[in-house]
């Protein structure tokens, strides 16, 4: 079977020790521990530590990991002054990324590739990029910068730097489970792209702004922005069999259905689910209850359509969590980056030292021509002014 212009798909190209799925039966590990013990026992910032270091840390590494965090969280005032001059309208996306690449010019030891300078560079990067995205949100409503906390976990003090309060224990600790699903997700086309990059031994920071730019895209990142934007669209539970059956003739595609691994239930979107239901009932708003309508309809429709299974994705369900939890909708994707630069961190730091791979090997994909073929010794340049078409 061809695997051309197949994105890839099931071609193995290197070996990972950080996360695991498989898709038949609808499991996945980071670093061997199943994701459902992780968001039931774990922390966002113990889950980092795993990803990056390979095992669960003791406590007094963990509080010294933390402290680490906590010290990194604030970005040079050169950085914010450039966010000022953007446009107001600019993308977080497109903001986030720049940024990135900003914050290469102010590593002292940016010439310094050893596995230790990329460990410190990972930490302060998951550090930095909830202030830049709340940095933005602030700068771009002429809101007052709230300044991140030196005390509160890593999703609480993501929240108050959004929403400019503390938030109660549940948003946070739903929050903070939020951020161990969106962590890590193997050779997604974000993490490919960071990799692809650091192969090429460029630093963490030009390979994280590459997965960054991936992750904008609406079929990866942003697609659980395009899922809120269609329950609001869509308006209420009535109108959702009309809607899915349109879409669905219309050869639309449904966000938040389906997955490029998953052949059975997506497991962070059992999570979610759960989640969006509780919080749908905590805020009284129809959300929960209409992307389950939608998730419902879209698997017995393509059951009679194509006699084919689908199912939910994270993508389906985060959307009306984040919503729930009063975080504006463009903020979605860059919400998935603040969560997804400890597993790209973790991927860049693995390709460039991993044990049996040394030195990184370029990534260097193979294409077949297809293009405009004149024989064997090429086509003949015809000056312009005798070309007659």
């Amino acid at each position: 079977m061809s695997t051309k212009n197949v994105g890839l798909r099931n071609i193995e190209v290197a070996d990972t020790k950080i996360c695991s799925i498989d898709g038949d039966n609808g499991k996945l590990t980071y670093r061997g521990f199943d994701i459902f013990d992780l968001t039931k026992n774990s922390t966002f910032e113990e889950t980092s530590y795993l990803l990056l270091f390979g095992d669960l840390p003791t406590e007094p590494q963990l509080q010294d990991f933390k402290k680490q965090l906590h010290s990194s969280r604030d970005i040079p005032v050169q950085v914010m002054r450039a966010m000022k001059e953007r446009p107001k309208s600019a993308s977080p996306m497109d903001v986030l990324q720049s940024s990135v690449s900003m914050l290469a010019d102010f590593d002292e030891s940016i010439n310094d590739d050893s596995k230790s300078a990329n460990v410190r560079r990972a930490i302060s990067l998951i550090a930095k990029f909830p202030t830049i995205v709340a940095a933005w949100n602030s700068i771009r409503n002429g809101a007052s910068l709230v300044q991140p906390s030196k005390d509160l976990t890593h999703a609480a003090n993501s929240l108050f730097m959004l929403k400019g309060k503390e938030p109660d224990k549940e948003f946070a600790r739903d929050f903070d489970v939020c951020l161990i699903l969106h962590a890590e997700h193997s050779f997604n086309a974000s993490t490919f792209a960071a990799r692809e990059v650091a192969s090429t031994r460029a630093h963490m920071y030009a390979s994280i702004a590459a997965a960054v730019g991936a992750l904008s895209g609406e079929l990866h990142g942003g697609a659980n922005v395009k899922v809120m934007h269609a329950l609001k669209e869509i308006g209420s539970i009535d109108a959702v069999e009309k809607w899915v059956k349109e879409r669905l003739d219309a050869a639309g595609r449904i966000m938040g259905m389906g997955h490029a691994v998953y052949k059975t239930d997506d497991p962070r979107a059992k999570i979610l689910r759960e989640m969006s239901r509780r919080l749908a009932a905590k805020t009284n708003t129809p959300w929960y209850d209409m992307t389950k309508k939608i998730e419902d309809l879209t698997k017995k429709e393509m059951r009679k359509r194509k006699k084919a299974e689908i199912f939910a994705n994270v993508d389906l369900y985060s959307a009306s969590v984040y919503y729930a939890m009063g975080i504006p909708i463009d903020l979605n994707t860059p919400i998935f980056a603040i969560a997804r630069v400890a597993g790209w961190a973790s991927h860049i730091i693995e390709e460039k030292f991993a044990e049996a791979q040394p030195k990184p090997v370029i990534y260097r994909p193979k294409a077949t021509y297809v293009g405009r073929y004149c024989g064997p010794l090429g086509c003949e340049y015809v000056p312009i002014q005798k070309r007659d078409h």
